[in-house]
């Protein structure tokens, strides 16, 4: 037996013994300070007596942990997988139990109702030793790799040798931010690649690493968000998605990107305009993102979330990460730190009077922990699965950036710690990647990026909903509702507990008066709708029937401008002052309204005025191009979805290896352009590879 296994051999043995010996202390001292619970006889033990009934209690608890734990797991596949994470402790503890049953001594018992706090107890402190432990033994996480690598290899015989590629999205990260990032040494990994000393950005030559990736912006569709963007990007159309949420007037339904529903339709008409099953239908694995990419392997994928039953594999991922203890205990732990982490920096934002600010309180802590820990642990460790299985492509979404940036700023602190985190994680499947049974290059891409700004409501005290509504002359609700936040963990989060992701008051039917109207909000974009005209309404339809609602909306303060349709000049954009533009007339030389909405604005809002679903009136909010601030329809300071500033302008770092997405004096413009990119860099498995990381003798010289 070699040396480094003699090492693997005597720290497990290290391990065990500690998490023993802790536990049988843990057991004594809870025997001390509950009177219903007790490891010695009625009639008084030694000292030795009732340490070694504690000690054969640990034993066997432990011994029946290591055994049963993963059959239990695997018997609640059906259970809703969020829960499975709750269940840790229990669990356990419940084997606890079964443990002081059947101990050789017999002398161990407890009342039911205390029984309950020393399995709890018991579970917790064993389970978080273990963890500690397992965690800090970075040599042992190393070998682990290893043998799992050539177990893999064993099992399937030699890798390919042709190149495979893992896209990671780091959902809402802008070209922008990342680069300030990298500059500051906040993604040391990152500007790694880029060939830049960590902290001091593209300045740092000088003993820098060798570079092994290029950096690319892209410009975002009009709908600047994860639904139309991913789905472009997976599946090579987003045609008829105009934004985060709209209303279709056929089916009389609002179409959510985050419902399972309407994630499936959405993905099923993708399907069946190009022809195509998507960009993963050859040994592909599709990891927490929307839509599945027509990839074989899927892990908690919106789409196939609303399908129930063992052959639902969309939260499969769950089950396989739980499966192992010290994966729920390190992942539990993290939960809970980071829930008073929110709460900690949420009361110091409040405490400072911070501007802008939205309400943090309820279940948004929970909310941020699932996307910030769980689903980036349970995605990951997939990830690491497939590369391990040497699988051709894998796409995965880490929304954990982007829920913080919502409630936090893109740019604030908070936001800048979960990115140091994500760097983290790109390390870890860069380091993996070298014990791969095949090449791997990594390409890491966002899907849109983030504009910062108050709110619609925090700067005129009243929602576009009630502007609207003024508009009309229908009656302004004197208590203000709050418009809720479309943020794609909110859905992560639901379809973990099958809860549905339908969103109250966006199920409609023609309202008995006529001039109801429906508005939604999708970040800065807002979509007005009335159900009772089966057509999209023309300028001069509405104009008839409320001759004051356009006007209104176009002279606002805080609208930037707005799209209708005109029987007399087709697509029409309204601005202020009695501005109007047919939308064929407006180019980047002569673009109206849309001047500080930047290069590109005419072709987005006309290509999107071009779909069957637009809303009868699309209104896209104030811009300040000089702040790059935007005022949000929906509770979010940092929020996307429509034109302006860093939202529209995403990033592809891809390897050197692969070509270059764009000529040179190109621009990479809209998710369907990055689809072709990256299935072209799919076809190409041959020629150099260059290393995902940079040399030994660059990582000693930076």
């Amino acid at each position: 037996m070699g040396g480094g296994r003699w090492r693997t051999v005597l720290s497990g043995v290290w391990r065990s013994i500690a998490v023993w010996a802790v536990s049988t202390v843990t057991m004594l001292v809870l025997a001390g300070l509950l009177p219903d619970f007790q490891v010695q006889a009625d009639d008084g033990d030694s000292a030795t007596r009732i340490a070694a009934t504690a000690a054969a209690c640990a034993g066997v608890f432990g011994l029946l942990s290591s055994l049963v734990w993963p059959l239990l797991v695997r018997a609640l596949l059906l259970v809703p997988a969020l829960v499975l994470g709750l269940l840790v402790f229990f669990l356990n503890g419940s084997l606890l139990l079964i443990a002081l049953w059947i101990s050789p001594s017999g002398r161990a018992e407890a009342a039911p109702e205390t029984a309950v706090v020393v399995a709890a107890v018991m579970s917790a402190v064993a389970s978080a030793t273990g963890g500690a432990l397992a965690v800090r033994d970075d040599d042992a996480y190393r070998r682990r790799l290893y043998r799992l690598a050539d177990r893999r290899r064993r099992g399937s015989g030699a890798g390919p040798s042709s190149p495979a590629t893992v896209f990671i999205q780091l959902d809402g990260v802008g070209h922008d931010v990342l680069r300030e990032a990298m500059d500051k040494g906040v993604m040391p990994t990152l500007a790694g690649w880029l060939g830049a000393r960590p902290g001091t950005g593209r300045s740092a030559t000088r003993r820098a690493p060798r570079p092994t990736h290029r950096l690319t912006a892209w410009r975002t569709d009009w709908s600047s968000q994860t639904g139309a963007s991913q789905l472009g990007i997976l599946h090579g159309t987003n045609h008829d998605v105009p934004a985060f949420r709209w209303y279709e007037k056929d089916s009389r339904e609002v179409m959510v990107c985050n419902r399972p529903s309407s994630a499936a339709e959405l993905q099923r008409r993708a399907v069946e305009r190009t022809g195509d099953g998507g960009l993963l239908t050859f040994d592909g694995a599709s990891r927490g993102n929307l839509f599945s990419g027509g990839a074989d392997q899927l892990a908690l994928v919106l789409s196939m979330a609303a399908r129930r039953g063992r052959e639902n594999r969309s939260r499969a991922g769950y089950v396989a990460y739980f499966i192992d203890p010290a994966n729920a205990v390190r992942t539990a732990m993290s939960f809970v730190a980071e829930v008073f982490r929110e709460i900690g920096q949420s009361t110091r934002a409040r405490v400072r009077k911070r501007r802008p600010r939205v309400k943090r309180g309820g279940l948004y802590p929970m909310i941020r922990a699932f996307a910030t820990v769980v689903e980036r642990d349970v995605v990951v460790a997939a990830v690491i699965g497939d590369m391990l299985a040497g699988r051709a492509a894998v796409y995965a979404d880490l929304v954990a950036y982007d829920e913080v940036a919502h409630h936090s700023g893109p740019r604030s602190r908070d936001a800048e710690q979960v990115l140091q985190r994500l760097d983290r994680s790109l390390a870890l499947l860069a380091n993996v990647a070298e014990h791969a049974p095949r090449p791997y290059r990594i390409v890491v891409l966002s899907d849109h990026g983030q504009s910062p700004g108050e709110t619609f409501l925090t700067r005129y005290g009243l929602t576009l909903g009630n502007l609207v509504r003024a508009g009309c002359g229908l009656p302004v609700p004197r208590k203000v509702q709050r418009t809720h936040s479309g943020a794609e963990a909110r859905s992560a989060v639901r379809a973990a507990l099958r809860r549905p992701v339908e969103e109250g008051g966006e199920q409609h039917r023609p309202s008995s008066r006529r001039s109801e109207p429906i508005v939604l909000a999708s970040g800065n974009l807002g979509l007005i709708s009335f159900p009772d005209v089966p057509h999209r309404m023309s300028r001069e339809e509405i104009d008839r029937r409320h001759p004051a609602l356009l006007s209104t909306l176009a002279n606002h303060p805080g609208i930037g401008f707005v799209l209708v349709r005109s029987e007399e000049h087709g697509g029409l954009v309204l601005g202020a002052h009695g501005a109007q533009v047919p939308v064929d007339e407006l180019s980047d030389e002569h673009p109206g309204p849309l001047a500080d909405f930047g290069p590109g604005a005419a072709d987005a809002v006309r290509r999107t005025h071009a779909f069957p679903h637009t809303a009868d009136i699309m209104v896209n909010s104030w811009y300040d191009p000089a702040e790059g601030e935007v005022l949000a329809f929906e509770e979010q300071i940092g929020s996307h979805g429509g034109l302006g500033g860093a939202q529209g302008r995403a990033f592809v770092l891809s390897p050197l290896a692969l070509s270059a997405p764009v000529g040179e004096d190109a621009e990479l413009v809209g998710a369907e352009c990055v689809h072709h990119v990256l299935r072209r860099w799919l076809r190409e498995s041959d020629g150099p590879q260059v290393p995902l990381t940079a040399r030994r003798e660059d990582r000693r010289a930076a």
